[in-house]
């Protein structure tokens, strides 16, 4: 274990990932361990709510009078396809080095913390700095550029649906809120979105490359989201039951609360209807009953 004392600018000693297991500690670089998000953090307090919710505006003009400039023009052709396939592998690759981040320190927390602990305990006292802390403030900062991906489906003139643009516009709000107020929860939705996103992407490169894997069906991916809801909305609710049945303090606000519960709780009910209808609908079935008649005759 290193020996170095890493301490915070509000005098807070931090144990990183990479002391707890020092077999991560040659991937590590002089910048992330000794990065200090306090400044950054502070300037997200102060911008909140009017810069996401300005963003989100901006964002919501964007689509739907792209959506109406595009309705009497062509759809975008392979040259947009090969921007697509770039842009997935930037945010693919990128979610893949945020996950080897936040994910080894989330789940040694898991491991040798109380449930209350990982759920209230303190932001800053624990991976708000240095290396993880950097990782989770990408995470939130990459939220706005995250919104571009609806550039490719206005684009390519295919089909808008309200799933998409909530789960955009509601994740950059909560996120927001979430680093502005040091919520206690946001490594797990961090780990957790970090760990999903690296797979999801990496799967849409690979098709826009129209190289689609036969080893990945994309109903494992539906899955995986729609367990990323199910834990989130666990992990809201034990928040809930420590904040207001323990006699100790809980890192987490009302309204944070609030809003994590709903905004996980939609998600899991749209995640899962848009998992009935793809696969299990009329349009899944027929899809799965073509392909059996192909083999059939194969």
């Amino acid at each position: 274990m290193s020996a170095v004392k890493y301490i915070n600018v509000r005098g807070t000693e931090i144990e990183q990932a990479f002391q707890k297991m020092p077999f991560l500690d040659f991937t590590y670089t002089d910048f992330e361990r000794n990065f200090e998000v306090n400044g950054w953090h502070q300037w997200s307090k102060d911008t909140w709510p009017h810069v996401p919710l300005a963003l989100c505006a901006i964002y919501l003009v964007a689509i739907f009078g792209g959506k109406h400039y595009m309705k009497d023009r062509k759809p975008a052709g392979d040259t947009n396809r090969a921007f697509l396939a770039a842009w997935n592998l930037l945010l693919s690759t990128f979610s893949f080095m945020g996950m080897f981040r936040t994910v080894p320190h989330l789940l040694h927390n898991i491991l040798n913390k109380s449930l209350e602990d990982n759920v209230c305990g303190s932001a800053h006292a624990d991976w708000g700095s240095f290396a993880t802390g950097l990782w989770v403030q990408l995470f939130i900062y990459s939220k706005p550029f995250e919104l571009f991906d609806t550039y490719f489906i206005v684009h390519r003139k295919r089909p808008l649906i309200f799933l998409h643009w909530y789960h955009h516009v509601t994740v950059l709000l909560f996120c927001w809120h979430s680093y502005a107020f040091e919520s206690a929860t946001g490594l797990f939705f961090v780990g957790m979105n970090y760990s999903v996103h690296a797979i999801m992407y990496g799967y849409y490169c690979l098709m826009a490359l129209r190289m689609k894997p036969k080893w990945m069906n994309p109903f494992f991916i539906t899955v995986a989201q729609i367990m990323q809801m199910v834990v989130g909305v666990f992990v809201c609710v034990a928040s809930y039951y420590y904040k207001f049945n323990s006699t100790g303090s809980c890192g987490v606000t009302n309204d944070n609360l609030l809003a994590g519960t709903v905004m996980y709780g939609s998600y899991f009910a749209l995640f899962f209807k848009f998992a009935l209808d793809r696969y299990m609908g009329k349009a899944g079935m027929s899809t799965g009953m073509e392909k059996n008649k192909k083999k059939k005759t194969a």
